[in-house]
């Protein structure tokens, strides 16, 4: 079952007997140049790189896929389909393939960096370069939750295990996918507050509306499993420029530029000033800037 959120992706693809929501701009230009593919972070969609798109599409083609599970793509149940980053790297290294044809530069946010970086693993013959944007650090993660102290490891598990009960989480996502919630989530992640407006709101609402959304978000917060960003940049095959926005209260700048320029890789770690989790959106002419100087 689909729910058709289609504001902004306008077309479809098709990907293991499930569509896929996409939308790109730009293909007429730049023909010599990789191609952009901008992937969204968790509970987010196409619509989230709404400001940069029409910028980037001046001299790139540009496209926005969303992630199976999120934005106007399929939401299959847990039982058919893992969500995991090894499940939307293998879905954007076959987009890369399959509808885009041609080398391209992966750019992401949050869990999108992550999933860029999979895929680039996946298809390093069709990835020339990732974009690493507030890049999700994973703190939840199994290696690195024996970081903790046990009390935390303890009462982690504890979580996970309360939203492994479908009641229960559905309970708790029905308090969160209402626009109240949305917009005090959103105002914790973003610095400047006027960036949260009503269309951002929708863009994160709408698709949680689906009835299997609960099932999506219950699979995500008890995984612990799969790569952490340390683990995919130590094997990248290409080159990374991360951006980071410093005011991001969830993935601390400094917890990422200590882990991240470590590794040869990774070619620039651009401090974005008086930017939260996703700068993309909230100071979008400072992200558009530095995406058309650096690719």
């Amino acid at each position: 079952m689909f729910f058709e959120y289609r504001r902004f992706a306008d077309r479809f693809w098709t990907w293991r007997d499930y569509e896929i929501g996409y939308c790109v701009e730009g293909l007429d230009k730049n023909l010599d140049k990789p191609a952009i593919v901008l992937i969204h972070g968790f509970g987010a969609s196409v619509g989230h790189w709404r400001k940069n798109i029409p910028v980037l599409a001046q001299k790139f083609r540009v496209y926005a896929i969303d992630l199976i599970g999120f934005g106007s793509s399929a939401q299959p149940k847990p039982s058919e389909l893992a969500y995991t980053f090894e499940t939307w790297g293998q879905q954007v290294a076959d987009f890369v393939r399959e509808v885009v044809g041609d080398r391209s530069i992966l750019v992401g946010n949050s869990i999108g960096a992550v999933v860029s970086m999979q895929a680039a693993i996946y298809a390093p013959d069709l990835v020339a370069k990732t974009v690493l944007i507030n890049c999700s650090l994973r703190l939840l993660q199994e290696q690195n939750q024996l970081d903790m102290p046990w009390f935390k490891r303890v009462g982690v598990k504890a979580v996970q295990n309360i939203l492994g009960n479908r009641a229960i989480a559905k309970l708790f996502f029905d308090q969160v996918r209402n626009r109240r919630s949305v917009k005090q989530i959103l105002s914790q992640a973003y610095f400047h507050k006027e960036a949260v407006t009503d269309e951002l709101v929708d863009i994160l609402i709408k698709p949680a509306q689906n009835p299997n959304a609960v099932d999506v978000f219950m699979a995500f917060v008890r995984y612990s499993q799969g790569p952490r960003p340390e683990d995919l940049l130590a094997i990248l095959p290409c080159d990374a420029i991360v951006l980071w926005g410093d005011r991001d209260p969830w993935e601390p700048i400094e917890l990422g530029r200590k882990s991240f320029t470590k590794f040869a890789c990774v070619k620039k770690f651009i401090d974005i000033p008086n930017a939260g989790h996703c700068p993309q959106d909230e100071v979008p002419e400072v992200v558009n800037d530095i995406l058309l100087k650096y690719l």
